[in-house]
């Protein structure tokens, strides 16, 4: 039985945008090869450097019922690091998350 009206039901993702104040780039990304999230229905991830001092943070989770589940327990990875990201402007703050679940697969 589907679990939406895009067919099986399928995983979920979280992205999430942030910008390392200067200097504190390579910190940051050591933190994240060091870090452990330890949340139930987490795949994988994956940081990307998307520029200067920006970066993505790219989770798949088995359900998006999983990512809401750890978000107490990404925050608190987010509280250690909150010393290092600049403010995004516009209203954001320092992290710009979007997820939800996956339609399509590409191949």
């Amino acid at each position: 039985m589907p679990d939406n009206d895009w067919g099986d039901a399928m995983t979920a993702f979280n992205i999430v945008r942030f910008r390392v104040k200067p200097g504190r780039e390579q910190a940051f990304v050591e933190f994240h090869r060091h870090a452990r999230l330890g949340a139930g229905g987490f795949q994988r991830g994956a940081l990307v450097k998307t520029g200067d001092r920006s970066f993505c943070l790219v989770g798949e989770w088995n359900t998006f019922d999983a990512i809401a589940a750890a978000r107490p327990q990404m925050i608190a990875l987010l509280d250690k690091i909150r010393d290092d990201l600049e403010d995004l402007g516009g209203g954001l703050g320092i992290t710009d998350p979007v997820s939800g679940e996956v339609v399509v697969e590409l191949k």
